[in-house]
């Protein structure tokens, strides 16, 4: 039973007719999937309480997921991800450029594994960015064009709902810019509390902050990701600071050398997650999450050992 976000009311619909498609062509039972028709937070309410639900994920904000934890089912719910991709001076940079911008962009960012920033070593962040900008589709903006940009992202100190998931070429124009054919993404060198860095946007901007060298990136990349333990990204040929990051921030994905999609099974390893359950401590979710695993015990009597 599902009860998607009113903004992905026909995308999740239509992913739902394509399981039930799928099952009936399998020889299964038609509506082995289903959906509220008009999703509402009553409608959810009254699905969460339900006598037959008795598991509830959830994804999305904080206020559903505390919702979810608070009804008295089993709720797996997904936290907050603000995954930075860290790059060193042994990374191959044209890769790192591409890999990141891909994975920055999927979904225009919506993907909570989604690179959010990037966080470089001084001695090759001028270099990735420049391969960001040229090869990659990149729009650098200035410190004029990040204040505009800011006020608008985040109106009021709060995320604006309109900017999520809209594409670069989108942002820029409201801000009255028209970047050329081909703008992927919105990239700009900043501190790491620069509010269009620090923020888990789900939009394809993507910061640059500069790092003295491996270990001060280190110290930057965990502070950016909040200690959500959810995702983080590196691009490195050095094996030890792979181990050495992969331990310091802890993550239930990290992604190596890889665009951040590679976490859920396209071009990387494992299968594809339904959820990334940093919050309620699951990780990545399978189908086997979504079991109820019992035991029932009885001392000496029906015993046959």
């Amino acid at each position: 039973m599902f009860c998607p976000h009113p903004a992905a009311i026909k995308t999740s619909q239509f992913t739902i007719n394509l399981v039930n498609e799928a099952s009936l062509e399998a020889g299964g039972p038609d509506n082995v999937a289903v959906s509220i028709v008009n999703p509402t937070m009553e409608a959810s309410g009254v699905m969460m309480k339900h006598k037959d639900i008795q598991l509830i994920a959830a994804t999305g904000g904080p206020g559903v997921v505390t919702a979810v934890l608070s009804s008295g089912k089993r709720g797996i719910g997904a936290g907050a991800g603000n995954p930075p991709a860290l790059v060193d001076e042994t990374a191959d940079l044209h890769k790192a450029a591409k890999d990141i911008v891909d994975g920055c962009t999927f979904d225009n960012n919506l993907p909570c594994i989604a690179e959010k920033e990037i966080v470089a070593v001084e001695s090759i962040a001028d270099e990735l960015m420049y391969y960001m900008e040229k090869e990659q589709g990149c729009y650098m903006i200035d410190e004029a064009q990040q204040k505009q940009l800011t006020d608008i992202v985040l109106k009021g100190g709060k995320l604006n709902r309109k900017c999520v998931g809209r594409d670069a070429k989108t942002l820029l124009g409201m801000i009255g810019i028209t970047p050329p054919d081909g703008t992927r993404c919105i990239s700009f060198k900043g501190e790491k509390e620069h509010p269009l860095i620090a923020e888990e946007l789900m939009m394809p901007i993507l910061g640059v902050v500069v790092a003295n060298d491996f270990n001060d990136a280190v110290e930057k990349a965990l502070w950016l990701e909040h200690g959500n333990r959810h995702s983080a990204h590196i691009h490195s040929k050095n094996i030890d600071h792979i181990t050495t990051y992969a331990r310091a921030i802890d993550t239930a994905i990290l992604v190596k050398n890889a665009p951040s999609y590679a976490a859920l099974g396209f071009g990387g390893e494992g299968y594809c997650t339904f959820t990334i359950a940093s919050r309620t401590g699951e990780g990545l979710t399978s189908a086997s999450s979504f079991t109820k695993r019992r035991r029932c015990v009885m001392s000496e009597s029906l015993c046959i050992r």
